[in-house]
């Protein structure tokens, strides 16, 4: 079976992993912490960064992008109107676009500040970095949330889905992202009715309940965390 090599509050994990499911795959999960520099997993991916994904003939494939165009090109054309990345160049374009905002913007932003300071640091040694989280580390961060929860609530409310008339990778590029951000409890959702409604419909679906129910060691989430009508 192929493996998937990740860490539960990755939001470029979930996001491969998402894809997965959408598309019917069965993988092994092995939970990564990259600051630990093991030599075996160097030797997957010399940059050091999740996801990183090993097929059935031991072939390595490594970033949340190259994962999404690989799965696209073997499988996602075989999917029709399953398929989650669009036919038309101009909405394979959006997609991409908004793929890149939730996985690189965003998570400069906000969700990697958050992640390192609230939840890597837990599991990191004090020569790894841990310690205590770095309160202006997080002020700037939860100040940058509300802007990025503005356009995704525009986003949300202008389309059926964020880029387009069906669900696509943006979605679940942005899902995986708040849903590390929910099980910290930093998003206000009583301010973004519109995100929360097309946030619910994302933890519905199938390819969710695996996220749902997994727990971070010594960290507990929010309690409507896995509650699909919080």
């Amino acid at each position: 079976m192929p493996t998937l090599y990740h860490h539960p509050m990755s939001s470029a994990s979930r996001f491969v992993r998402l894809i997965l499911a959408e598309y019917g795959f069965q993988t092994d999960l092995v939970e990564e912490q990259t600051w630990e520099k093991r030599r075996e997993f160097l030797a997957l991916n010399p940059a050091g960064t999740l996801p990183v994904y090993v097929d059935d003939n031991m072939r390595v494939l490594s970033g949340p992008n190259v994962l999404l165009e690989f799965l696209d090109e073997t499988h996602g054309v075989l999917k029709r109107e399953r398929r989650l990345l669009a036919e038309d160049p101009f909405q394979r374009a959006e997609i991409r676009r908004l793929t890149e905002w939730f996985l690189l913007k965003m998570e400069r932003d906000v969700t990697l500040p958050l992640t390192r300071e609230r939840a890597y640091k837990l599991q990191m040694s004090a020569a790894h970095g841990g310690g205590a989280p770095d309160s202006k580390v997080l002020r700037t961060s939860r100040a940058n949330i509300r802007q990025h929860m503005k356009y995704l609530s525009w986003l949300a409310g202008s389309r059926p889905w964020l880029a387009g008339e069906r669900l696509s990778y943006a979605d679940l590029a942005a899902a995986a992202s708040i849903s590390v951000l929910d099980y910290l409890g930093e998003i206000d959702w009583q301010e973004t009715p519109v995100a929360k409604e097309w946030y619910q419909r994302l933890k519905s679906r199938p390819s969710f309940r695996p996220l749902l129910a997994e727990r971070v060691r010594g960290l507990t989430p929010v309690s409507h965390y896995a509650d699909l009508d919080f």
